[in-house]
């Protein structure tokens, strides 16, 4: 479990793609990739979740490096389908949370780390020195997006400003700007999203009341 709280900038330092038929490219089975963090690797326990851009890995191999650590992780090809993931390459900046523990403050959301979909930013602007960003999401998933309600953003936690249909804004100050990746977005960039974790149960106790019985 996370909060949406960045805690450092990740770079992909390197990816091992196993050949065979994965939908989205040439490739497929398990994806290995190393991250280079400003995180203590040695703090990191083998079989640690982390947070990569909102979706949750877990590492399996560490080291160190003169400016930090590194540390691995593998992919399945159902978290390459999900995510933006397939699309990383070496030199990638990626937005990093530990997971949550009993003595951190909560300071955005209780995040999964489970990536409901992608979505993709479809304007910006600034507004009074903030920036405020436009997307649109899946249909399937614009259920659990509500004006003043939660949403993670390549794993970070944001309120939502607006909402049309499948479209929806967010403002982040220069900070958020600065401290993830975020503030580098340009349209047509796609990210990975995860809703509201009270929106997704209500919806699947809604979807359960309405059901026939048998």
């Amino acid at each position: 479990m996370f909060t949406g709280i960045i805690t450092d900038i990740g770079t992909v330092r390197a990816i091992t793609r196993d050949t065979g038929g994965h939908s989205k490219s040439v490739w497929g089975g398990d994806t290995r990739m190393e991250v280079e963090c400003a995180y203590d690797t040695s703090t990191i326990d083998i079989g640690a979740s982390i947070s990569h851009a909102g979706a949750c890995m877990t590492v399996i191999e560490k080291g160190q490096t003169d400016s930090g650590g590194w540390y691995a992780f593998e992919v399945s090809d159902e978290s390459l389908d999900k995510t933006t993931m397939s699309d990383w390459k070496v030199g990638q900046k990626i937005n990093l949370e530990r997971a949550l523990t009993g003595a951190d403050e909560l300071g955005g959301h209780l995040v999964t780390g489970h990536v409901d979909g992608v979505g993709t930013l479809t304007g910006r602007s600034e507004i009074a020195g903030s920036i405020k960003l436009d997307f649109t999401a899946p249909d399937a998933i614009a259920f659990g997006i509500a004006p003043k309600g939660s949403i993670t953003i390549e794993g970070v936690s944001l309120t939502v400003n607006t909402v049309s249909g499948s479209t929806f804004s967010v403002n982040i100050i220069p900070h958020t700007a600065t401290a993830t990746t975020l503030g580098g977005l340009q349209p047509n960039d796609e990210v990975n999203l995860e809703i509201d974790l009270i929106a997704r149960y209500v919806a699947r106790y809604l979807g359960h009341m309405k059901a026939p019985s048998a």
